[in-house]
């Protein structure tokens, strides 16, 4: 049984306490009128859970919070305040209280907070699914170990010491400035200046200043003249970000002191010459923008000396491990959380599975939140972001709905074969093994067979004939005959549409398309297979189980 300890000098507020939560999923309420004895109970009956009175006659409630966190850092604490102003409340979760009640105290909310602060507790005591780490500090780096990041490596490792021009392309938060900053610190121009420019964040009229200077009196506000960022890094290299969102007349002067290494500033005619390696990203689709006339062609090439792909976060899903630990370890030296342990699996699990449209730049956004969320010494699935809550249960409310439509679909084979005429070519079992020694399935006959056939029998009849073959492998053969019918029947009643197919039994389209190419199923107006399979049913089988909580007032 769980013990949920309050500590309040209201005797009123601690008989309700008491009588919402005694007794409640297994509760136990333990009652102290003052700092001593709660701190008494406290060692001695080790309670799950702390409500603390924030004022209290002997001690100031955050005074007895610290006492308590000095030789107990897991214990969840909610403070009872009747207080509540603002300052109350970020005295409470600054000092690093997992919430606060207000009063007059409400059942609901009481029995909430509780259960929260109970699971809390309950991960606190589970072995974490990824362990954090001790706390680091550091600069920005480069983490990851899966094949698509190898090639990067080895991408920067063959430009860095050449003088040419690099483009990068990524998605925002892909990290494409660090790619630039490692290709700068092994080239041979790593002890020179170096320039960052997102062209994007700079209007257009300010953009041709920024990047080539003016002169004094070249525009209202002029008032001397400026050097722009090329002229600052001469000798070294300028990273141009977002070099997409140029305007056509600034594509033209760049790609001019590209061609030329000199320029002249806004306003003047003197020539400036210079000596700077380029390097340019971008994450838009600069061929399309080149059709369209929105990108110059010319400049297009220029920048094409050397590109490097770098890949979103979701098509490198083994390396999101390594950067959890690096951002966790960063924000537990930043934001001074020597306590942090690890995450639950629940936690664990949300951030693996989720699609990362903001890449590593999100990834790092949802750590320091999560953080930031945590009150214990574990970071579980209550402290991340509610968008990946939410959208974990859309995915679970998705593969639902999939599995059903796959059950509605695979039932209502009869009906549709009659409305539609459609016809499977598998081979039956007995013509694929007629002639065969020892009961082998000829794979290269093809056989046609109604899906109404009596498919349970003609398994039934497969199973006995390949025990009766002596087979030692019969699990993998009728897992691969099973499949086979599966997708060749769905793809049929979707009319070959494979992103349809995708969705109803929960795969990738990629998969499907592995799966037509090994099983060799032709996608036509009628869809078949060129490997005999005799007809099965397919049932999918989906258990939905719902928990509710029906709570009461007292």
């Amino acid at each position: 049984m769980n013990k949920v300890l309050v500590i309040d000098d209201d005797r009123l507020v601690r008989h309700t306490v008491s009588s919402v939560l005694n007794g409640y999923q297994g509760l136990s309420v333990l009652q102290a009128a003052d700092g001593e004895s709660g701190l008494r109970m406290i060692e001695e009956e080790d309670p799950s859970v702390l409500l603390l009175d924030i004022f209290l006659p002997e001690h100031n409630g955050l005074e007895l919070f610290r006492k308590v966190r000095a030789f107990n850092r897991k214990i969840p604490i909610i403070f009872i305040t009747a207080d509540t102003s603002s300052e109350t409340a970020i005295q409470a979760m600054r000092a690093g209280a997992f919430d606060y009640l207000a009063k007059p105290l409400h059942v609901e909310q009481v029995r909430n907070l509780t259960m929260s602060a109970l699971r809390a507790r309950q991960a606190m005591d589970q072995p974490v699914a990824f362990s954090i780490g001790e706390a680091m500090d550091g600069s920005e780096r480069f983490i990851g170990r899966s094949k698509p990041m190898i090639e990067v490596y080895k991408s920067i490792g063959r430009v860095a010491a050449q003088n040419i021009t690099v483009l990068i392309r990524g998605e925002s938060g892909s990290g494409k400035e660090l790619v630039a900053r490692a290709i700068v610190q092994n080239s041979n121009r790593a002890d020179k200046p170096f320039v960052a420019v997102n062209c994007a964040a700079i209007p257009d009229q300010l953009l041709e200043s920024e990047l080539l200077g003016h002169e004094k009196g070249a525009f209202t506000g002029a008032e001397k003249r400026r050097m722009g960022r090329f002229e600052q890094c001469n000798h070294g290299t300028i990273f141009l970000d977002e070099i997409g969102d140029m305007t056509p007349v600034i594509q033209g002067k760049v790609l001019r002191l590209l061609q030329e290494q000199r320029f002249e500033r806004v306003g003047g005619n003197e020539i400036v010459e210079t000596d700077v390696r380029v390097i340019a990203a971008t994450n838009q689709p600069l061929e399309q923008m080149v059709r369209e006339g929105k990108f110059r062609e010319d400049l297009l090439y220029r920048l094409n000396g050397f590109v490097i792909p770098l890949p979103p976060l979701r098509e490198r899903i083994e390396d999101i491990p390594l950067l959890l630990e690096y951002f966790f370890r960063r924000a537990k030296h930043d934001m001074n959380r020597v306590d942090l342990a690890g995450l639950s699996p629940e936690a664990f699990d949300l951030l693996q599975q989720y699609g990362w449209p903001g890449n590593v730049r999100q990834l790092q956004s949802v750590v320091r939140h999560s953080v930031l969320n945590a009150t214990g010494t574990v970071i579980n699935a209550e402290n991340l972001p509610s968008f990946l809550r939410e959208k974990n249960q859309e995915k679970v409310n998705q593969d639902r709905i999939s599995h059903e439509s796959a059950t509605t679909a695979l039932e209502s084979t009869v009906s549709h074969d009659e409305a539609m005429g459609s016809r499977l070519n598998i081979c039956s079992v007995e013509d694929a093994t007629n002639d065969k020694p020892d009961g082998a399935v000829d794979r290269k006959a093809v056989f046609t067979t109604d899906c109404k056939a009596d498919s349970k029998e003609k398994l039934c009849e497969f199973i006995d004939q390949r025990v009766a073959s002596g087979s030692i492998h019969l699990y993998a053969e009728a897992l691969e005959r099973m499949e086979r019918l599966l997708f060749t029947r769905v793809l049929d009643l979707t009319g070959g549409n494979q992103s349809r197919t995708a969705d109803i039994l929960g795969i990738t389209r990629g998969k499907v398309r592995d799966r037509i190419a090994s099983f060799g199923i032709h996608v036509e107006k009628t869809i078949s297979m060129s490997h005999p399979e005799t007809k099965s049913e397919n049932q999918i089988q989906h258990s939905q189980s719902q928990s509710q909580e029906s709570t009461g007032n007292e």
